[in-house]
């Protein structure tokens, strides 16, 4: 039995497509993928909840008026695009609004943009280091992984469903898997 481990994140072309064919269903799609990473930029930078909301819209507002426009050229991931506009739209609002009296540029050691990126890229290469580890790893340790960090099982489901004797052997054989996995992991 195969199990993958099935990405809900959609790839940038099928949002690009998505935007071009006034899809809602990649909007929503678009929406949870990328919302939460503005929440944190604007919570970590004097916002709130309401302001993030705001920002992000903005983003999208602007990504789908370059999409449709027909001149829309990619150059970084869609995320980093995403970022980098709502970075600006926010350091602007902050300017506007004069919460502190500083400048735009001030707040770039509070929001250094480069750092945060190369931070969102790395852990994206990591997951996909990760991905194709477990791919490798082979039965039963890819499922007692998944189950337990994937499916949040517990070691007591996870000892019944493979006859473990009790979830003692089930942990024991989860940490061997573990260690497989680093090992894996590590030589990629």
């Amino acid at each position: 039995m195969r199990k993958e481990i099935k990405s809900s994140v959609p790839a940038d072309n099928e949002i690009i497509l998505g935007i071009l064919n006034d899809s809602k269903d990649i909007l929503n799609r678009l929406y949870k993928t990328y919302f939460p990473m503005v929440l944190q930029l604007v919570l970590n930078n004097n916002g709130n909840e309401d302001d993030a909301k705001d920002v992000f819209q903005e983003s999208v507002i602007v990504l789908y008026n370059k999409v449709k426009s027909g001149n829309f050229e990619l150059n970084s991931k869609l995320k980093t695009f995403i970022y980098s506009v709502c970075r600006r739209l926010w350091l602007k609002r902050l300017n506007a609004q004069s919460r502190n009296v500083r400048n735009v540029e001030d707040f770039s050691e509070f929001i250094p943009v480069e750092d945060d990126l190369e931070k969102h890229e790395e852990k994206d290469r990591q997951f996909h280091l990760m991905e194709q580890a477990l791919k490798q790893l082979g039965e039963p340790c890819k499922t007692i992984i998944e189950d337990y960090y994937l499916q949040n099982r517990s070691m007591q489901e996870i000892s019944e469903k493979f006859g473990y004797t009790n979830a003692d052997n089930a942990k024991t054989q989860k940490y061997k898997c573990l260690q497989r996995l680093k090992k894996i992991f590590f030589q990629s």
